[in-house]
């Protein structure tokens, strides 16, 4: 096993200790102050379960409905114009809305492209280069209890879309053949 392997197998156990050894110098109940976090966590989690619930429904909606097909049939004549696979585009309008669903197209056109593969590649980008908009508005802003969200929306959507279009223009100036 060489050095960093051993350093990684030791960081957290190093860092808990740490930890311990403050709270016991400082005498701050650390075992209590441990059980408090984590009832405040699970109230959180219990605050939150409607948010991804809808959330997880509207996904449903959309990738059964065929509402994203619909949408990439529409957008074809402009694809092709732009020589922008159209197997993009279901990836590029669920991401805003679902990282884990966005995961999981990604997954399907690494399997059926290749890691390597324009598409393969372009997936990748796509998915590190942009956010899941929606679903930090949803339960983020409405855990805490923020209403008025339109600033965050217009900018976080205009950064999904930046975020799409430099992912698709560098990757087809980068592994373009």
């Amino acid at each position: 096993m060489n050095l960093i392997s051993s350093i990684s197998l030791w960081i957290i156990p190093l860092i808990i200790l740490f930890i311990l050894v403050i709270a016991l110098i400082k005498k701050v109940p650390a075992y209590e102050l441990f059980v408090e976090g984590g009832k405040e966590g699970m109230q959180l989690a219990i605050s939150l379960l409607p948010f991804f619930l809808g959330m997880f429904v509207a996904i449903s909606i959309l990738q059964s409905s065929g509402a994203l097909k619909a949408a990439t049939s529409l957008l074809e004549p402009i694809l092709s114009f732009l020589h922008i696979p159209k197997e993009i585009i279901p990836l590029a309008l669920i991401r805003p809305i679902s990282g884990t669903a966005a995961l999981g197209m990604t997954s399907e056109i690494i399997q059926s492209y290749g890691p390597d593969s324009f598409l393969g590649r372009l997936a990748s980008t796509m998915q590190g280069s942009t956010d899941t908009t929606f679903y930090i508005l949803t339960v983020y802003f409405g855990a805490v209890g923020i209403k008025r969200m339109g600033d965050a929306l217009k900018v976080g959507l205009l950064a999904d879309i930046i975020g799409i279009i430099a992912s698709i223009i560098i990757v087809t100036i980068v592994f373009a053949n």
